[in-house]
Protein backbone atom coordinates (compact mmCIF):
# COMPACT_ATOMS: atom_id res chain seq x y z
CA UNK A 1 0.00 0.00 0.00
CA UNK A 2 1.50 3.48 -1.28
CA UNK A 3 2.09 5.87 1.79
CA UNK A 4 -0.70 8.00 0.23
CA UNK A 5 -3.43 5.41 0.01
CA UNK A 6 -2.38 4.72 3.94
CA UNK A 7 -2.51 8.04 5.05
CA UNK A 8 -6.27 8.44 3.33
CA UNK A 9 -7.02 5.25 4.93
CA UNK A 10 -6.09 6.44 7.95
CA UNK A 11 -8.04 9.55 7.78
CA UNK A 12 -10.96 7.72 6.57
CA UNK A 13 -11.09 5.89 10.29
CA UNK A 14 -10.37 8.30 12.05
CA UNK A 15 -13.63 10.64 10.81
CA UNK A 16 -15.63 7.94 11.41
CA UNK A 17 -14.28 7.02 14.83
CA UNK A 18 -14.42 11.47 15.94
CA UNK A 19 -18.18 11.19 14.62
CA UNK A 20 -18.77 8.13 16.58
CA UNK A 21 -16.87 9.56 20.01
CA UNK A 22 -15.95 12.92 19.31
CA UNK A 23 -12.19 14.28 19.62
CA UNK A 24 -12.12 13.85 23.79
CA UNK A 25 -13.47 10.29 23.57
CA UNK A 26 -11.28 9.09 20.59
CA UNK A 27 -7.55 7.96 21.10
CA UNK A 28 -4.67 7.44 18.40
CA UNK A 29 -5.48 4.06 19.48
CA UNK A 30 -8.73 3.53 18.76
CA UNK A 31 -8.10 5.13 15.35
CA UNK A 32 -5.48 2.77 14.61
CA UNK A 33 -7.52 -0.18 15.40
CA UNK A 34 -10.27 1.08 13.21
CA UNK A 35 -7.89 1.63 10.28
CA UNK A 36 -6.66 -2.28 10.96
CA UNK A 37 -2.69 -0.72 11.59
CA UNK A 38 -0.28 -0.47 14.50
CA UNK A 39 -0.19 2.91 16.53
CA UNK A 40 3.34 3.42 15.59
CA UNK A 41 2.41 3.60 11.85
CA UNK A 42 -0.62 5.66 12.58
CA UNK A 43 2.25 7.86 14.29
CA UNK A 44 4.94 8.03 11.29
CA UNK A 45 1.70 9.55 9.29
CA UNK A 46 0.25 11.91 12.04
CA UNK A 47 2.32 12.86 14.93
CA UNK A 48 -0.89 12.99 17.38
CA UNK A 49 -4.48 12.95 17.60
CA UNK A 50 -4.89 17.08 16.86
CA UNK A 51 -2.95 16.93 13.84
CA UNK A 52 -5.33 14.19 12.62
CA UNK A 53 -8.18 15.94 13.38
CA UNK A 54 -6.66 18.73 11.87
CA UNK A 55 -6.07 17.50 8.81
CA UNK A 56 -9.88 16.00 8.48
CA UNK A 57 -10.93 19.52 9.28
CA UNK A 58 -8.63 21.30 6.51
CA UNK A 59 -10.73 18.08 3.86
CA UNK A 60 -13.69 19.21 4.89
CA UNK A 61 -12.80 22.73 4.34
CA UNK A 62 -11.36 22.37 0.87
CA UNK A 63 -14.59 20.19 -0.30
CA UNK A 64 -17.12 22.81 1.17
CA UNK A 65 -18.96 24.19 -1.80
CA UNK A 66 -19.27 27.90 -1.01
CA UNK A 67 -15.24 27.78 0.07
CA UNK A 68 -14.29 26.09 -3.63
CA UNK A 69 -16.42 29.03 -4.78
CA UNK A 70 -14.67 31.72 -3.72
CA UNK A 71 -11.13 30.58 -4.19
CA UNK A 72 -12.61 29.97 -7.95
CA UNK A 73 -13.31 33.57 -8.08
CA UNK A 74 -11.07 36.05 -9.82
CA UNK A 75 -9.51 37.95 -7.13
CA UNK A 76 -11.28 41.75 -6.53
CA UNK A 77 -13.16 43.53 -4.63
CA UNK A 78 -16.56 41.85 -4.79
CA UNK A 79 -14.60 38.71 -4.03
CA UNK A 80 -12.84 40.41 -0.59
CA UNK A 81 -16.59 41.09 0.38
CA UNK A 82 -17.75 37.91 -0.35
CA UNK A 83 -14.73 36.42 1.44
CA UNK A 84 -15.37 39.05 4.72
CA UNK A 85 -19.47 37.75 4.63
CA UNK A 86 -18.34 33.90 4.35
CA UNK A 87 -16.55 34.09 7.26
CA UNK A 88 -18.94 36.07 9.39
CA UNK A 89 -21.75 33.74 7.97
CA UNK A 90 -19.69 30.63 8.87
CA UNK A 91 -19.43 31.38 12.46
CA UNK A 92 -22.80 33.16 13.62
CA UNK A 93 -24.36 31.36 11.35
CA UNK A 94 -23.12 27.98 12.65
CA UNK A 95 -24.59 28.00 16.00
CA UNK A 96 -28.24 28.70 14.68
CA UNK A 97 -28.07 25.37 13.01
CA UNK A 98 -28.92 21.54 14.95
CA UNK A 99 -25.74 20.48 13.69
CA UNK A 100 -23.78 20.50 16.89
CA UNK A 101 -20.06 19.59 15.39
CA UNK A 102 -19.33 23.37 14.56
CA UNK A 103 -20.37 24.06 18.32
CA UNK A 104 -18.09 21.18 18.85
CA UNK A 105 -15.46 22.63 17.19
CA UNK A 106 -15.03 25.91 18.50
CA UNK A 107 -14.94 24.88 21.87
CA UNK A 108 -11.75 22.37 21.02
CA UNK A 109 -10.28 25.51 19.65
CA UNK A 110 -10.44 27.92 22.69
CA UNK A 111 -9.64 24.98 25.23
CA UNK A 112 -6.59 24.36 22.87
CA UNK A 113 -5.36 27.71 23.11
CA UNK A 114 -5.71 27.68 26.74
CA UNK A 115 -3.93 24.68 26.67
CA UNK A 116 -0.66 23.89 24.93
CA UNK A 117 -1.99 25.36 21.53
CA UNK A 118 -1.38 22.66 19.27
CA UNK A 119 -4.56 22.36 17.15
CA UNK A 120 -4.92 25.80 17.03
CA UNK A 121 -2.30 26.35 15.25
CA UNK A 122 -2.26 23.03 13.37
CA UNK A 123 -6.23 24.32 12.31
CA UNK A 124 -5.05 28.43 11.91
CA UNK A 125 -1.84 26.88 9.39
CA UNK A 126 -4.42 25.50 7.21
CA UNK A 127 -6.97 28.09 7.28
CA UNK A 128 -4.26 30.36 6.32
CA UNK A 129 -3.25 28.14 3.75
CA UNK A 130 -6.72 27.63 2.09
CA UNK A 131 -8.04 31.34 1.90
CA UNK A 132 -5.65 33.68 3.23
CA UNK A 133 -3.54 34.12 0.00
CA UNK A 134 -7.53 34.77 -1.45
CA UNK A 135 -8.14 37.38 0.82
CA UNK A 136 -5.03 39.31 0.93
CA UNK A 137 -4.94 39.25 -3.35
CA UNK A 138 -8.12 40.85 -3.47
CA UNK A 139 -7.74 43.12 -1.24
CA UNK A 140 -4.53 44.74 -2.74
CA UNK A 141 -6.95 44.48 -6.22
CA UNK A 142 -9.52 46.63 -4.25
CA UNK A 143 -6.67 49.25 -2.99
CA UNK A 144 -5.39 49.43 -6.93
CA UNK A 145 -9.35 49.93 -8.06
CA UNK A 146 -9.44 52.28 -5.62
CA UNK A 147 -12.21 50.67 -3.70
CA UNK A 148 -10.05 50.45 -0.80
CA UNK A 149 -6.78 51.94 1.33
CA UNK A 150 -4.01 50.09 2.83
CA UNK A 151 -4.31 49.56 6.72
CA UNK A 152 -1.13 48.83 8.32
CA UNK A 153 1.96 47.14 6.51
CA UNK A 154 0.59 43.29 7.18
CA UNK A 155 -2.21 42.28 4.74
CA UNK A 156 -2.54 38.95 6.28
CA UNK A 157 -2.74 40.17 9.41
CA UNK A 158 -5.73 41.76 8.69
CA UNK A 159 -7.47 38.28 6.93
CA UNK A 160 -6.84 37.12 10.98
CA UNK A 161 -8.30 40.05 12.17
CA UNK A 162 -11.79 39.28 10.45
CA UNK A 163 -11.48 35.96 10.95
CA UNK A 164 -10.98 36.40 14.93
CA UNK A 165 -13.33 39.17 15.32
CA UNK A 166 -16.26 37.01 13.39
CA UNK A 167 -14.85 34.09 16.21
CA UNK A 168 -15.45 35.80 19.03
CA UNK A 169 -18.64 37.12 18.20
CA UNK A 170 -19.45 33.28 18.05
CA UNK A 171 -17.67 32.64 21.01
CA UNK A 172 -19.98 34.86 23.17
CA UNK A 173 -22.99 33.20 21.86
CA UNK A 174 -21.54 29.15 22.59
CA UNK A 175 -23.22 28.81 25.89
CA UNK A 176 -27.00 27.94 25.85
CA UNK A 177 -27.45 31.17 27.57
CA UNK A 178 -25.42 33.85 25.98
CA UNK A 179 -22.28 35.91 28.07
CA UNK A 180 -24.04 38.60 25.78
CA UNK A 181 -26.93 39.66 23.78
CA UNK A 182 -26.39 41.60 21.20
CA UNK A 183 -29.47 43.65 19.68
CA UNK A 184 -31.29 42.27 16.81
CA UNK A 185 -28.82 39.24 17.09
CA UNK A 186 -31.69 36.98 15.80
CA UNK A 187 -33.90 39.07 13.26
CA UNK A 188 -32.05 38.77 9.95
CA UNK A 189 -34.74 40.40 8.00
CA UNK A 190 -33.75 44.08 9.67
CA UNK A 191 -31.30 46.02 7.72
CA UNK A 192 -28.58 46.24 10.44
CA UNK A 193 -28.66 42.39 11.75
CA UNK A 194 -25.67 41.14 13.65
CA UNK A 195 -24.19 39.52 10.43
CA UNK A 196 -24.18 42.56 8.57
CA UNK A 197 -23.11 44.79 11.47
CA UNK A 198 -19.88 42.44 11.90
CA UNK A 199 -19.03 42.25 7.94
CA UNK A 200 -19.55 46.39 8.03
CA UNK A 201 -17.48 46.61 11.10
CA UNK A 202 -14.88 44.35 9.76
CA UNK A 203 -14.99 45.55 5.98
CA UNK A 204 -14.05 49.58 7.46
CA UNK A 205 -11.78 47.93 9.56
CA UNK A 206 -9.60 46.48 6.45
CA UNK A 207 -10.18 49.51 4.83
CA UNK A 208 -13.23 49.25 2.58
CA UNK A 209 -14.46 52.00 0.95
CA UNK A 210 -18.59 53.07 1.81
CA UNK A 211 -19.74 53.03 -1.61
CA UNK A 212 -17.84 49.34 -2.02
CA UNK A 213 -19.72 47.62 0.88
CA UNK A 214 -23.08 49.39 -0.32
CA UNK A 215 -21.98 48.08 -4.11
CA UNK A 216 -20.89 44.41 -2.91
CA UNK A 217 -22.18 43.36 0.54
CA UNK A 218 -25.60 42.27 -0.29
CA UNK A 219 -24.31 40.42 -3.20
CA UNK A 220 -25.18 36.46 -3.24
CA UNK A 221 -22.36 34.03 -3.46
CA UNK A 222 -24.21 31.77 -5.39
CA UNK A 223 -25.77 34.11 -8.06
CA UNK A 224 -22.00 35.05 -9.46
CA UNK A 225 -20.54 32.60 -12.34
CA UNK A 226 -17.58 30.97 -11.32
CA UNK A 227 -14.34 32.77 -12.63
CA UNK A 228 -10.90 30.70 -12.06
CA UNK A 229 -7.78 31.93 -11.23
CA UNK A 230 -5.03 32.70 -13.57
CA UNK A 231 -1.47 32.24 -13.15
CA UNK A 232 -1.22 36.15 -13.48
CA UNK A 233 -4.12 36.73 -10.11
CA UNK A 234 -3.09 33.78 -8.43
Amino acid sequence: MTSDLRRQLILNAAKRCFALHGFAGTTTKSVAAAAAISEGLLFKHFPSKSALYAEILAEECEADPALLELRGLEPSTETLVLLVKGVVQHFIGALNTPDQQETQRLRLMITSQLDDGEFARLLFEKIGKLVGSVFTASLARAIAAGDAVPVGGAPQNLFWFTHHTALMVALTRLPAVPCLSYADANDLDRPFCLERQVCEFVLRGIGVSETAIASHLDRDLRRLPSQPLTPESA
